[in-house]
């Protein structure tokens, strides 16, 4: 995401869906008629029940509404954060009525618990009239009470290097693309990134990094797409290839030069009418001086679920996940998954050894029609952690 903002959890951990529905209460007070006769009056439908009727309603398709909008919340827990209040929002919209111009999707997260973390965070996919362009759009904002292993699996993988600090970070990026052909895009990419590390109790494991100062990052690139999939929030069929070019100049007033390029090859099939198979392919790599809070990261909204978010983090990052999601009852399914991913300084450094399986099992609850809320546990190498969010990983 990019980064997006999930929480992973290490150990045992419960969540509660509920959802939040308008409390407008109506009741009807029986008044006297010309001729005397009286009206029964009618029984006004208590919060329960209405919250009732708003979790049936939710994934109901759009049909005719321009606009369809759903809220779900409650506590969750993670190692970082501990017990949290989590509020989600998704969005589906019509920019134009009609059957060629696909459903833009955003969703709105806010984030809060008594350890001081906070987090406010927007994502979405705005799709123009007959897909003739896409803006993808993601903002997140937050403070973080997190921990630190160091640079490079080497540093990282040692728990004798653990340490805590909190970070403030803020991230806005923005891609712009316009259909070439069918299926095939390309267009101008922008990104905004700022982190400061504070309460830094270890500073030799920033690997010489000046934590006085925050990390700053402004680019400009390119973001190359082919994309058959049938629905973007939820496919059960086709590809999508991204590939993006970021590049961050001293004089965009970038602290240090530095380039990143990004591939991502996702295939999407369905195996039996409740059951889909989905995989992708996923890499970073980055050149020059790239601060410590940009570096590639095994992330859990890339589909590496079961580490400690940012945990291991290198010049370079490669991961492959494949994945089972089945339908089981109504608006739930289930999903497992395994695949294996790595951090690296160069690809001579990848051994056996070094390399970082995942696999783990979720449950999915359909929010709306093709958006679904997820709750992952996931495994690691020697590390298992509990992922929620909106959508599914990738």
């Amino acid at each position: 995401m990019s980064f997006s903002l999930r929480t992973l959890a290490l150990g045992s951990a419960f969540t509660l869906l509920t959802a939040l529905a308008p409390c407008a209460f109506a009741t009807e007070l029986a008044a006297a008629t010309p001729d005397s006769a009286t009206v029964t009056p009618q029984k006004s439908r208590n919060l329960v029940e209405r919250l009732i009727d708003y979790i049936a309603d939710a994934n109901k398709p759009p049909s005719n509404k321009r606009l369809d909008f759903t809220v779900v919340g409650g506590p969750k827990y993670s190692a970082a954060t501990s017990f949290e209040l989590e509020v989600m929002g998704a969005a589906l919209y019509h920019a134009r009525m009609d059957s060629l111009t696909p459903i833009s999707n955003s969703s709105i997260t806010l984030e809060g618990s008594l350890t001081g973390f906070w987090a406010v965070s927007l994502t979405g996919d705005h799709y123009g009239p007959e897909d003739s362009y896409r803006v993808r759009y993601n903002a997140e904002f937050a403070n973080f009470p997190l921990k630190f292993w160091g640079i490079g699996y080497a540093m990282e993988s040692q728990k004798a290097n653990e340490t805590k600090y909190t970070e403030l970070r803020s991230d806005v990026w923005a891609d712009f693309q316009w259909r070439l052909m069918e299926n095939l895009y390309l267009g101008p990419s922008t990104t905004f990134h700022y982190a400061k590390a504070t309460k830094v109790k270890r500073p030799k494991l920033w690997d010489g990094e000046d934590l006085s100062v925050y990390d700053l990052g402004v680019g400009l690139g390119l973001r190359f797409s082919y994309d058959t999939r049938d629905v973007s929030t939820y496919p059960s069929s086709g590809v999508n290839l991204n590939f993006k070019q970021q590049f961050y100049p001293s004089w965009l007033h970038n602290r240090y030069a530095f380039a990143s390029s990004e591939l991502t090859a996702a295939w999407f099939r369905r195996l039996w009418s409740t059951g889909i198979l989905a995989t992708q392919l996923h890499g970073m790599a980055t050149a020059g001086h790239t601060p410590w809070s940009m570096l590639p990261t095994l992330d859990a909204s890339q589909g590496v679920r079961g580490y400690y978010e940012g945990r291991y983090r290198d010049k370079n990052e490669a991961d492959f996940v494949a994945e089972l999601r089945q339908h089981v009852y109504k608006r739930t399914g289930i999903v497992v998954w395994g695949g294996v991913g790595s951090v690296f300084r160069r690809a001579a450094d990848i051994r056996w050894n070094t390399l970082l399986p995942t696999y783990g099992v979720g449950v999915r609850w359909e929010f709306k029609k093709n958006v679904n809320v997820r709750v992952d546990f996931g495994i690691g190498k020697h590390s298992t952690a509990v992922s929620m969010g909106m959508y599914e990983t990738f």
